[in-house]
């Protein structure tokens, strides 16, 4: 906000109360107008109302829109390539590289854009364990932004820790700043760019809070490693009688990941993002940011919940002005929208957000050609060769440039966007925690079933939840298993709540031959996909795939 005629806002006379001693001008950052320092959520509520970023609806959530940016923009992410860096960072579609010269040009005209105004401030950490977490500060345009940060990372608990706060990564997200792709190397006038040397991510041109969240995410899976530490893109829950009987369930936006987590019989360590250490498991973040699209009460009371509540913030969903009602089946803006809501707004939450050692992985995938079985417990040669694939579908919208129809892609380590090293080399830190921990390793479809999208229909998240229930208190382990013909897994053939012919595929096919053609189909995708995998992955990882 370019504040010129100096109108007093709401917080402004608190706004340095929680200031850092280690400031913005340490980071080259000066003459604004002011700087707004962490913010309580009411506070920030305030604000962005003041600045009408959006509005309030029914039971108190804040709703706000992000414009032309509904998604992430997958295209528009650099990594600044530099001698210290640049041999550790696997270079290509996922991380493209910058000159650091263009990033220096580009920064300078940011720090000369923001000469005058307000900018909101939030001093967080990603990582709940104290030995491996990373102290950020994330600098934003926008109030709801800074709200947005609140809910997402882990707050200090004082004022004396917020005074004597240094980050080790600082964050810009500056949606009204533009870059000039003929000057600085861009895809577009939208940029998410990382250099790891200054430690510092700058965003600009979009308002989807989601860049924030991955930018953080991306910024640990490059640290973590380094340290023996895997980063996962994935949700995890917790027996709360045994927190060594932890599960964790890696997976792409949209197959399930925060769903199925969100178990009442378990607690909840969180939703997307997670460190493996040799302490145990331990989440990045202070909460969850959740796909809200057709959200069903009766089927997901708990997150349901969150979207009636004083704190949640809604991106992209509808509502009308009047009644100020949500409708959560409304996707004219966009079907990727999502709530961001703090992890104790779920009841079971685990509140340290960190437990033992997994008993259990789980990996989805959304099989939208319909062929993959429901549920195959896998080898764990197979389960490195599936995790390094990352086989799922983009669903609704989560990535500009994605319509209605799921689209089959493969995401390494079911988060290839995020991905700083070679896959193998989160494989090989899989590998290792596995067999140290006896850990069990599932590949579960959410997808379609009786046929492709389109034709099939989506497996019934029912039988989803029964096959997991099955598979997560040892009712599968002795039951009878066929093998997979094409990619060699154990599939169960009973299990209790599911019907029989759910857990064969093909039955529920109109004919057997379309089915083995198109399943045949998936496993040449499969092959002509690990390929690019293969120098530097072990060829018995390599052989653990399908055969055609």
């Amino acid at each position: 906000m370019n504040n010129i005629l100096n109108i007093k806002t709401p917080a402004e006379a608190i706004a340095q109360t929680r200031k850092a001693e280690y400031h913005l001008g340490n980071q080259g950052v000066g003459n604004l107008r002011l700087a707004y320092w962490n913010l309580t959520t009411e506070a920030l509520y305030e604000e962005a109302i003041f600045r009408s970023e959006g509005t309030t609806v029914q039971g108190g959530p804040f709703v706000a829109f992000t414009g032309k940016h509904t998604a992430r923009s997958a295209n528009d992410k650099f990594v600044v390539r530099h001698v210290d860096s640049e041999n550790n960072v696997w270079w290509g579609v996922y991380n493209r590289p910058m000159e650091a010269t263009k990033f220096e040009g580009l920064y300078n005209r940011m720090l000369g854009f923001l000469q005058g105004k307000d900018v909101f401030v939030q001093d967080v950490y990603g990582g709940a364990d104290e030995n491996y977490r990373l102290p950020v500060r994330i600098v934003t345009e926008l109030a709801w932004h800074s709200h947005f940060v609140r809910n997402m990372f882990i707050l200090p608990q004082s004022l004396e820790e917020y005074k004597r706060f240094v980050p080790e990564f600082t964050i810009f997200s500056l949606p009204n700043f533009k870059a000039t792709p003929a000057v600085d190397n861009t895809n577009s006038e939208t940029f998410i760019c990382l250099s790891f040397e200054k430690k510092l991510a700058i965003v600009g041109n979009t308002a989807y809070a989601g860049e924030i969240k991955k930018s953080v995410f991306t910024i640990l899976n490059y640290l973590l490693p380094l340290q023996g530490v895997l980063p996962m893109h994935c949700s995890a829950n917790v027996n709360p009688v045994d927190s060594n009987d932890v599960a964790l369930f890696f997976g792409l936006s949209g197959t399930g990941k925060t769903t199925l987590s969100a178990d009442p019989t378990r607690s909840l360590i969180g939703d997307d993002e997670h460190g493996w250490s040799d302490d145990g498991v331990f989440n990045f973040e202070g909460g969850c940011y959740a796909k809200v699209i057709g959200l069903s009460e009766s089927a997901e009371p708990e997150i349901f919940a969150t979207t009636k509540r004083f704190g949640t913030v809604l991106e992209n969903v509808p509502h009308d002005p009047i009644t100020r009602l949500i409708d959560l089946n409304d996707d004219t803006v966009t079907e990727n929208t999502r709530a961001s809501y703090p992890l104790e707004f779920i009841a079971n939450a685990v509140p340290e957000k960190k437990a033992g050692h997994p008993k259990n992985i789980i990996l989805l995938t959304c099989d939208a050609s319909g062929v993959m079985p429901p549920i195959a417990r896998l080898t764990p040669n197979q389960a490195l060769y599936q995790f390094i694939s990352g086989y799922t579908s983009k669903v609704g919208g989560t990535e500009v440039g994605l319509g209605k129809e799921p689209e089959i892609t493969f995401s390494a380590c079911f988060g290839g966007p995020f991905m700083v090293h070679h896959p193998y080399k989160y494989a090989e830190l899989l590998k290792n925690k596995m067999e140290r921990y006896g850990v069990t390793c599932w590949l579960v479809n959410t997808g379609w079933v009786g046929g492709p999208y389109g034709v099939g229909k989506r497996i019934s998240i029912r039988h989803t939840r029964a096959l997991l229930n099955a598979a997560l208190s040892g009712k599968l382990a002795d039951v009878a298993c066929y093998k997979d013909p094409v990619f060699g897994f154990e599939v169960p053939q009973t299990c209790p709540e599911v019907p029989e012919e759910v857990l064969k595929p093909w039955s529920s096919w109109p004919s057997r031959e379309e089915y083995d053609r198109r399943y045949k189909d998936l496993a040449m995708r499969f092959i002509q996909n690990f390929a690019k995998f293969t120098d530097g992955t072990p060829q018995e990882v390599s052989d653990a795939g399908p055969k055609v």
